[in-house]
């Protein structure tokens, strides 16, 4: 008679140690590697972490605290925890950074980096706590910034943006995810071909779709200023947004101006609209909200703004309908979540349907954003595939410089046995690292039905849950 052998779990806080979401997610990989380890989360005990870790099965000590990094191990019957914890250490080292007499010279703060290397743009990547501080001295050193973090306070994004304005400078965020300044993505940008258009972005994933449809029809982007996604709210008031398309105005390189956005607020797209109409350089407005185009017709007017023909875009795969049921909508782009919602409302079928955003702050406190670690909109994906009430999976992947390597591996894995049609959007361009042909034949080859266009996709799954009729 064979017996099996348990494995063992290994439960460890290390308090005030800190190490950002992207570089933990890379340590908890390499430890994954090591021989005799199962499982291995290294995070920051978030709400978020926690939940995971505990349903995964390990149990936290009493008195965690979101100060504490979490370091959690499963081992097999022939795991060593000495070698595990090691290896831990190992992978925590390049995270943290140099230390020592042979380590890089002491951290400066941003005003003394910026006074040294002269007026440009700062670009600041750090906790959301310490963003404002950064983003300050970015400011009073006379420098134009980029606020990649998320977690800033809005009361802080109106203070940096109201000093920006008083002194002609351009607040670029928070969470500000993709940009391009003098022909170089920034954050998740895409690759693409210089160009005619200017882009102005308080949407990252919305700035990436129009970079790959005008991408797929030719046309370039010189410049793509995201301002962040609160910034044409009321609260905000559009500062950076106006800021941004009065430079763009007087960029000789610019011949046409797109303002792209998440539902705004009424009061702030209508001074939006009233600068747009003193502008000498043509503009062309990209705002979601009930009654507007979708970003793909929005695409599709720039290029007939330009006198470019418009492309029949690609569609790879046959998704086949099967019985009647709801679209579950699972996304990494909180824009392409919110055009799928309201393209459901407008067809007078939104009942029912779900449609969620991974990359939404409740989401992402303390772990990457889910273009880089996947890892919960995979498991959700499991729990709608085996729903009996879906009628049809809808998703998009988001390629880019700073994206995840390769996300179609992983999700054709998942898609393995799925028994309900399943439609996605691939934005991004055949330049990207990940190479949107090579991710397009995965997914298709997984069964997937594969749309360049999200807001098709979104029609076409709305279809396809209609059931055979």
């Amino acid at each position: 008679m064979t017996t099996t052998r348990p494995t063992t779990d290994h439960v460890e806080l290390r308090r005030g140690a800190y190490a950002d979401s992207v570089a933990l997610l890379q340590v908890s990989r390499d430890v994954q590697g090591v021989a005799g380890v199962v499982t291995a989360q290294v995070a920051m005990a978030t709400p978020l972490n926690v939940e995971v870790l505990e349903g995964l099965g390990f149990t936290l000590p009493d008195g965690t605290t979101t100060n504490d990094m979490v370091v959690a191990v499963r081992l097999s019957p022939d795991g060593d925890l000495e070698t595990a914890l090691a290896a831990v250490d190992a992978a925590l080292r390049p995270a943290r950074g140099p230390s020592g007499p042979e380590g890089a010279s002491a951290p400066r703060r941003t005003t003394a980096t910026a006074l040294d290397e002269g007026r440009g743009l700062v670009l600041v990547s750090v906790p959301g706590a310490s963003a404002f501080v950064e983003a300050m001295d970015a400011l009073d050193a006379g420098c134009d910034v980029m606020v990649f973090s998320d977690h800033v306070p809005v009361e802080q994004e109106v203070a940096l943006k109201r000093t920006a304005t008083d002194r002609g400078l351009l607040v670029m965020g928070p969470d500000c995810g993709t940009a391009v300044v003098g022909g170089v993505g920034l954050g998740f940008a895409n690759a693409t071909r210089p160009g005619p258009v200017g882009i102005v972005a308080a949407s990252g994933t919305g700035c990436q779709q129009l970079l790959a449809l005008l991408d797929h029809a030719r046309v370039g982007v010189g410049t793509a200023l995201g301002v962040g996604g609160r910034d044409l709210s009321a609260a905000v008031g559009g500062l950076s947004t106006l800021e941004a398309m009065r430079r763009l105005e007087v960029d000789d390189d610019v011949e046409l101006v797109v303002v792209v956005s998440k539902p705004p607020d009424p009061a702030v797209a209508a001074e939006v609209e009233a600068l747009a109409a003193t502008m000498s350089t043509p503009l062309e407005l990209a705002l979601l909200g009930t009654g507007r185009p979708d970003l793909t017709a929005a695409a599709e007017a720039v290029l007939r703004r330009l006198g470019h023909d418009v492309p029949a875009w690609p569609v790879s795969g046959r998704a086949v309908p099967g019985p009647a049921g709801v679209v579950r909508g699972l996304f990494v782009g909180g824009t392409l979540c919110q055009e799928s919602r309201l393209l459901a409302d407008a067809a007078g079928d939104g009942g029912g349907h779900t449609f969620t955003d991974f990359g939404d702050d409740d989401y992402t406190q303390g772990r990457a954003h889910p273009m880089i670690d996947p890892t919960l909109r995979l498991e959700e994906l499991h729990r709608a595939a085996t729903d009996p009430t879906t009628g049809a999976l809808l998703l998009d992947v988001v390629l880019g410089h700073g994206a995840e390597a390769d996300p179609a591996a992983a999700l054709a894995q998942a898609l393995a046995g799925v028994r309900v049609p399943v439609v996605m959007s691939v934005v991004g361009t055949a330049d990207d690292p990940q190479n949107r042909e090579r991710q397009v034949a995965a997914l298709m080859a997984a069964g997937a039905e594969v749309h360049l266009s999200h807001a098709a996709a979104t029609r076409r799954a709305l279809e396809l849950a209609g059931g055979t009729r």
